[in-house]
């Protein structure tokens, strides 16, 4: 049963609250979204993993594919960044020193998504995947959207 007092998708998508889709079981993206809920203090960013409901969802309304599991996406305002574009926004997001990071959308987009993209198609290899999705734990519950 979900929780009346609990936003939907479809409101979030409305809020323009900036929402981070992950593969939910790759290590490194995982890691990631750990970095970013003990860094992000004004808990600004809500989570959801590519694979669960919600995700696909945020994916339907930004018009990719719910199926494609090779990038970040960041929705926020009604449209989805992803790879090296949505990577750079999140940190913009964030507080110093890692919002500085920001700065690295001078170099040109085609340089940083083939980096990206390296380290998305090695992320498995190097850094491994679970066999389920990433599960909050009692304090993150309200940054995770089911």
């Amino acid at each position: 049963m979900t929780d009346t007092n609990e936003p939907t998708v479809t409101q979030i998508w409305a809020s323009g609250q900036p929402v981070v889709l992950f593969d939910g079981v790759c290590n490194l993206c995982n890691g990631t979204v750990d970095f970013l809920v003990r860094r992000d203090r004004n808990m600004r960013l809500r989570y959801a993993a590519l694979q669960s409901d919600s995700g696909r969802r945020f994916m339907a309304f930004a018009g990719l594919d719910p199926m494609a599991l090779a990038s970040i996406v960041l929705i926020e305002n009604q449209r989805a960044l992803q790879q090296s574009a949505a990577v750079l926004r999140i940190a913009a997001l964030l507080p110093a020193p890692w919002r500085w990071l920001r700065w690295l959308a001078v170099l040109p987009t085609a340089l940083r998504d083939s980096v990206y993209l390296w380290i998305a198609r090695n992320r498995y290899r190097w850094f491994g995947q679970r066999d389920t999705c990433r599960l909050p734990t009692e304090t993150e519950k309200r940054l995770f959207l089911p």
